[in-house]
C-alpha cells in the first residue's frame, strides 16, 4: 500500500471514529427517549385509570389546542411571484389570477414532491418549509432542488405562452437554515404555521434578492454546496446578529446534473444525495431497534448494528469499492439484524422484508433494494459470499471475532443463545467457540490484514478457559 493510500486510509479511519462517536451519542439519546416515553404512557395510564369513563369521552370531544413543535433544522422558501402587483387595468384580471392559481397549483406539486411542507400564501407571495412536520437532515437539499424546479417552471411558464405577458410572471426566491418553532392546527386537515427568526431571515432574504434568482444564506449554502454552483451575492445586515452572508444558487454543479446544465440531477448526484439522507434512516432503524428488540437480545442489539455499519464502511474503503457500493453496503448493515424484531430464526428474510417496505420511500432503485437485500441473505451462517460487497459484510458481521474485547462480546452471545435455552454450559460455549473461530475465514484482504492476527490470539485465550 502506499503512501498516499495509506494517508487517505487514516483519514477515513479518523472520520469513521467520529462517526461512531456520534452514532454512541445517538443511540444514548434514542434510549434517554425511550426511557421518558415508558414513564410519560405509564403516568397516563395512572391517570386514565382515575379518570371515569364519561369525562374522558368529555375531554376526548373537545376541541383540542393547536399543538407547538420545535425543529432545530428547518429550511425556509419564500417565493415572491414578482410582478403581479404591478399588472395594469387593461390586463384581465380574472384571467391573471387564474393563471397565479396555475402557477401556485404547480409549486403546491413541486413542494410535495420534495417533501416540503406548504405553509401559505400571502397574496403573490408562497412560503414552505423543509424538514417539518417529518425532521429530516437532507431539507437544505430538497428546499434548494424545489426552488430550481419552481424557478425553471415560472420561466417556461412566460416562453410557452400560458400567461398572458411572460413579463407578468416573474420570481424572486429567498431561503434560509435555522431553527423555527411551529404551530398545528386543523382536524380533518392538519396544517402548520412557523415563526421565528429563521422565518423572519427568509422573508428578509426574499425582499433584497433580484428577479428571476434564487438566494440562499450562508447557513442554508454550507449545507448545500457539495450539490450546487453557488455564486456570493454579498451581506445582509441582521438586527441583533451582524451582517449575514448570502449566495445566489446558479444550478446543479454540471458533473451531477444529466445535460450539464444544472437543472436534472444525475446518478452521481442522488448517490451523494444518499449517503447523506442514509442519516435519517440510520435514526428512524436505530430508534425501532431500541424500541422493539426484545430484552434477550444481548449480542444482537443497536450495538452490534452500530458495530457493522462501521465496519462495513472501512473494510469497503480498503476494498476501493465505489460511493454506491458504500451506500449499498451501510444500508444493508443497518438492516440486516432489524428482522429480529419479527422473530430470531430466519431473521435476515424478516430484515429483507422490511428493507424492501421501506427504501422505496427514500428512492432506492428496485435494483438497488435487489442488492441490498442479497447482501443481507449472506450474513446468514455460515457465510458463503458470492460477491466481494457479500464478502465485506460477513467479514464486517464477525469482526469482532477479531478484536480485543472478543471474549465480552462472544460472552454476549453466548448469554443471548443460553437465555432461549439454545446452548449448554459456558463451557461448552468456549468448545464451540475455538472450533468455530479455527474453521473461520474472512473473505476480504482488508479483514484479513485487520483481524486475523488478533484472530489467533483468540483461541489461544479460549482454549485456555476450556476445563477438560
Amino acid at each position: 500500500m502506499n503512501n498516499s493510500k495509506e494517508k487517505e486510509l487514516v483519514k477515513r479511519i479518523a472520520k469513521l471514529a467520529k462517526q461512531n462517536q456520534d452514532l454512541e451519542e445517538l443511540l444514548k439519546k434514542l434510549q434517554r427517549k425511550n426511557e421518558k416515553l415508558i414513564r410519560e404512557n405509564e403516568k397516563a395510564k395512572a391517570i386514565l385509570e382515575r379518570v371515569s369513563p364519561d369525562k374522558l369521552d368529555k375531554e376526548l370531544s373537545a376541541e383540542q389546542k393547536p399543538r407547538s413543535l420545535k425543529f432545530e433544522m428547518a429550511t425556509v422558501l419564500f417565493a415572491d411571484i414578482h410582478g403581479f402587483s404591478k399588472i395594469s387595468d387593461k390586463v384581465d384580471s380574472e384571467a391573471l389570477m387564474d393563471e397565479l392559481d396555475e402557477i401556485i397549483y404547480a409549486f403546491n406539486s413541486i413542494v410535495k414532491k420534495y417533501n416540503i411542507e406548504k405553509i401559505k400564501t400571502i397574496g403573490d407571495t408562497y412560503m414552505s418549509a423543509g424538514g417539518i412536520p417529518v425532521k429530516n437532515i437532507t431539507n437544505p437539499v430538497d428546499v434548494v432542488m424545489a426552488a430550481l424546479e419552481m424557478q425553471s417552471f415560472v420561466k417556461a411558464f412566460g416562453k410557452n405562452g400560458k400567461g398572458k405577458s411572460g413579463k407578468f410572471w416573474e420570481l424572486k426566491l429567498g431561503i434560509h437554515t435555522g431553527p423555527v418553532t411551529a404551530q398545528s392546527g386543523g382536524k380533518k386537515k392538519v396544517t402548520y404555521d412557523i415563526k421565528g427568526d429563521t422565518v423572519n431571515t427568509a422573508s428578509r432574504i426574499k425582499s433584497v434578492v433580484e428577479v428571476g434568482e434564487i438566494l440562499i444564506s450562508v447557513m442554508t449554502y454550507e449545507l448545500v454546496k457539495e450539490f450546487f454552483v453557488c455564486e456570493y451575492y454579498g451581506k445582509l445586515p441582521v438586527k441583533y446578529k451582524g451582517d449575514l452572508e448570502m449566495y445566489i444558487v446558479k444550478g446543479i454543479i454540471p458533473e451531477l446534473s444529466v445535460d450539464g446544465k444544472g437543472l436534472l440531477p444525475n446518478k452521481t448526484f442522488n448517490i451523494r444525495f444518499g449517503l447523506i439522507q442514509f442519516t435519517d434512516i440510520q435514526e428512524i432503524i436505530l430508534d425501532k431497534l431500541e424500541k422493539e428488540l426484545p430484552k434477550y437480545l444481548y449480542y444482537h442489539n443497536v450495538k452490534h448494528t452500530v458495530d457493522v455499519v462501521t465496519e462495513v464502511e472501512l473494510i469497503g474503503w480498503g476494498e476501493g469499492i465505489t460511493d454506491e457500493e458504500i451506500l449499498l453496503m451501510k444500508t444493508a448493515g443497518l438492516f440486516h439484524d432489524v428482522g429480529h424484531v419479527v422473530q430470531y430464526t430466519d431473521h435476515e428474510y424478516h430484515g429483507t422484508l422490511i428493507a424492501r417496505e421501506m427504501l422505496p420511500k427514500y428512492n432506492y432503485t428496485r435494483e438497488q433494494i435487489d442488492r441490498i437485500c442479497n447482501i443481507i441473505m449472506a450474513t446468514k451462517l455460515p457465510p458463503q459470499p458470492k460477491d466481494t460487497l457479500q464478502s465485506i459484510i460477513c467479514d464486517a458481521d464477525l469482526d469482532y471475532l477479531g478484536r480485543s474485547d472478543f471474549i465480552p462480546v462472544s460472552n454476549t452471545l453466548y448469554k443471548e443463545l443460553k437465555e432461549q435455552n439454545m446452548i449448554g454450559t459456558l463451557n461448552d460455549w468456549n468448545k464451540i467457540q475455538v472450533k468455530f473461530i479455527t474453521g473461520h475465514q474472512y473473505f476480504t484482504e482488508t479483514a484479513r490484514n485487520l483481524r486475523e492476527v488478533n484472530k489467533q490470539k483468540q483461541i489461544e485465550r479460549i482454549s485456555s478457559l476450556i476445563e477438560d
